[in-house]
């Protein structure tokens, strides 16, 4: 396995052992230095996920994908541009849309259509590209491919690793969201001083779901960090509940991806006032 990525077991060490493989293959089709190029070369300047959900409410940032590995493939068409369309017009404070082909079946592909349409409503929405990120290179093809936010799970890489990330990314101009899952964990994604920390209330072990995850971690968020939950996302109530606890933003994708309406969907899990700021 790459240096630097923690072997986890489980679900977790299946994902990060293909996602080593998959890089050995891209970069032998792409090398490094023309994706540098093509950053180089781009004079867009990413928008930053940290003014983008510091609002007033719980901002939503709302997932696009097609499947998990828990759930299978969900049982509905999916076109990116215009599920884009849908959360922009709900009121997303962002959009996460999954990369990853083995287990969550997403692409590059729909990365760059969501991106386009992201950036094209006023105000221009950012972009996080939801990926298991064990490698600088990824962080390029983000930034290449119109992605303004990559995902570092910390349960996935050592501190050394972690670091160079986090530091990488920053120097191109990408925000990141911090991951973690246990008290440990938050300790040591404290240690980069992030502008935003993500609670996953799913173990990615064992894939269980429980919101007093958030409840328990955000105890330890300072306060000029912003906090994120993630996972098992389903109702207003939700919202407001781990608005309670300081959350600034929610993640939420299978209980959207799967509506009907989803601005709608998006509209009704917004405008939970955040305490303290309305």
């Amino acid at each position: 396995m790459t240096t630097g990525v923690v072997d986890t077991g489980t679900v977790l060490d299946r994902i990060l052992k293909q996602t080593a493989s998959d890089l050995i293959a891209r970069k032998a089709g792409l090398p490094a230095s023309e994706l540098e190029r093509v950053v180089t070369d781009d004079p867009r300047t990413p928008l930053s996920l940290e003014r983008a959900i510091d609002r007033d409410h719980v901002a939503v940032i709302a997932e696009i994908k097609r499947g998990s590995p828990s759930r299978g493939m969900f049982p509905v068409e999916i076109d990116p541009s215009r599920v884009a369309q849908d959360y922009c017009a709900g009121g997303a404070a962002a959009i996460s849309c999954l990369t990853d082909g083995p287990f969550f079946h997403g692409s590059q592909a729909d990365l760059e259509l969501v991106a386009h349409v992201a950036h094209s409503v006023s105000p221009p929405v950012p972009v996080l590209r939801k990926d298991f990120m064990i490698d600088r290179y990824q962080l390029l093809e983000a930034r290449a491919w119109g992605a303004d936010v990559v995902l570092l799970i910390v349960a996935a890489l050592d501190d050394g690793l972690l670091r160079s990330l986090y530091d990488s990314a920053n120097e191109l101009g990408l925000s990141v969201l911090v991951e973690v899952h246990t008290e440990a964990e938050m300790e040591r994604a404290l240690r980069l001083d992030p502008a935003v920390v993500g609670v996953n209330n799913r173990d990615l072990h064992t894939f269980v779901v429980d919101l007093g995850v958030t409840e328990r971690l955000s105890t330890m968020v300072p306060d000029e960090t912003l906090l994120v939950s993630e996972s098992g996302i389903f109702t207003h109530e939700q919202v407001s509940r781990l608005g309670s606890c300081g959350a600034a933003a929610v993640l939420v994708g299978e209980s959207l991806i799967v509506q009907h309406d989803r601005a709608a969907a998006v509209r009704a899990l917004a405008g939970t006032t955040r305490p303290g700021r309305g």
